[in-house]
């Protein structure tokens, strides 16, 4: 055998043993299992059936993969997801187990390429000690925040400007708006900049880069938008790095300046966070209060305009609350505890949209649970819309109905669109209370109508087709 047949030998023999040993890997977790697993199916070596089960799909349906297989296995089914064996759970009870059983039997299990671009530090990825330390600042920041008059008013002040841009205009892009009018208020709340300075058009530009790679493929290549979006997070890290530092200088300089009552502020003075998990502290604040809140804004614009009731009576609530203020006098916290049928409206369209279709998990033991169990290493995904969507659970389930709400539990095992547990959202009072002060002025000022074939899609992170443009008529 010549030189060239011997080396081209080896090559054949090894690719055909990786491709045994990584079909043998993918296969064996069912062929040996121990334990009684649920039903369900592994799909193609390496990729599972990853790619099915992230098919976009409307968000306010399940989608055909999770039809299929609940169909054919069950609310509770085995699959092979993101390279790791899988429990996949549409069971309201099982899904409220894993809730409430993060750091004893299940904990956070994000793939590691959103580790990659989050960092180390990020709320969103760590666990144990780390995860709790910036929870409680978090949880800290939010009660002190909330119901500041500053903070209040520089909410009012952003939508107020938006509203006013309209004022000429038929047809607007609201998604695009929508961030804007989010990412105002939470740079000035996080970091005290205004639209206008410098830094925030250069935060802005890095975060847009951050967020398209947060959702794509994790190949770290030059020019793919992965490798742009790690490239971005450091360009971000760099940019709070030396707001800090800043802060820190002209702080010390003069005493006698007034301090800033911002998130950062704030940050500077807790001893328990590094220096890192500050940086890290503040990307999670805007990746929570720009892109999350913003899209809770769209899917209530966008279900409000295919319900005119429930419009009409959103608007009769805040002609109420308007007509106990002066004429250009801003809303207050007491005004916000007002709007019982706006936080029903809020309620509905997480409910029916489905911000978050689902979280990782993954079993630190052997856990049981009814006549079956999940092997410990095994990947769990929690499905909230699923749940969320059960014709058994929610009568009518398919409708965008606020009143619904007269009646259910908001914290039922249920209804579970900001997590659960000690996961769940910290910053969710802040999103609903910019949500509700920009549709008081909204709804008092405009109408609005919805393309024909606009919706929102999960990719599965959830995307208007069109950006969601709307038809405008002013009220005056």
């Amino acid at each position: 055998m010549g030189g060239t047949e011997f080396w081209l030998t080896v090559v054949v023999v090894g690719l055909s043993s990786s491709v045994l040993v990584a079909v043998w890997n993918h296969f064996s977790p069912l062929l040996f299992k121990t334990c009684p697993v649920p039903k369900g199916s592994f799909g193609w070596p390496l990729v599972g059936e990853t790619i099915g089960f992230l098919k976009p799909h409307p968000s306010n349906s399940i989608g055909n993969f999770l039809k299929d297989h609940c169909f054919r296995y069950g609310k509770v089914f085995t699959s092979h997801l993101f390279f790791s064996p899988t429990v996949v759970s549409c069971d309201e009870e099982l899904n409220y187990f894993i809730l409430q059983n993060e750091g004893k039997l299940f904990e956070c299990s994000y793939p590691k390429s959103i580790h990659g671009i989050l960092g180390q530090s990020s709320m969103l990825v760590a666990a144990g000690d780390t995860h709790k330390r910036l929870r409680n600042v978090a949880l800290s920041l939010v009660s002190i925040t909330k119901s500041k008059p500053e903070f209040l008013n520089d909410i009012q002040r952003t939508a107020i400007g938006i509203l006013h841009s309209w004022k000429d205009k038929q047809r607007v892009t609201f998604f695009e708006e929508a961030r804007k009018f989010t990412l105002n208020v939470i740079i000035k709340q996080v970091l005290g900049l205004t639209p206008e300075d410098s830094k925030t058009t250069k935060i802005l530009e890095d975060f847009r880069t951050f967020m398209r790679g947060l959702i794509s493929p994790p190949l770290y290549i030059p020019g793919t938008p992965y490798a742009k979006a790690v490239k971005a997070r450091h360009r971000i890290s760099s940019t709070v790095k030396a707001i800090i530092k800043e802060r820190r200088t002209s702080s010390c300089d003069d005493s006698s300046i007034k301090k800033q009552s911002d998130f950062l502020e704030i940050l500077l003075t807790v001893d328990t966070l590094s220096e890192d998990e500050k940086v890290s502290f503040v990307l999670d604040s805007l990746l929570g209060g720009y892109e999350t809140t913003s899209l809770l804004m769209a899917m209530v614009v966008y279900f409000l305009a295919q319900s005119p009731s429930a419009l009409q009576q959103l608007k009769v609530e805040h002609d109420s609350i308007r007509s106990m203020k002066q004429k250009d006098e801003h809303l207050n916290w007491e005004d916000y505890r007002k709007m019982d049928f706006t936080q029903k409206v809020i309620n509905e369209a997480l409910r029916l949209g489905n911000i978050v279709k689902f979280v990782h998990r993954k079993a630190i033991k052997d856990v049981r649970f009814k006549d079956y169990q999940i092997p410990s290493g095994w990947k769990v995904l929690p499905i909230f819309s699923a749940v969320h969507l059960d014709s058994s659970l929610h009568s009518n389930a398919l409708k965008f109905d606020p009143n619904r709400w007269e009646s259910q539990d908001q914290v039922s095992k249920r209804y579970t669109p900001f997590g659960g547990g000690s996961r769940c959202c910290p910053g969710s009072e802040l999103g609903r209370l910019e949500v509700a002060f920009f549709l008081h002025h909204l709804v008092q000022n405009f109408r609005w109508k919805v393309e024909d074939d606009e919706q929102p899609t999960a990719y599965p992170y959830v995307e208007f087709k069109k950006e969601l443009v709307l038809s405008l008529e002013s009220c005056s």
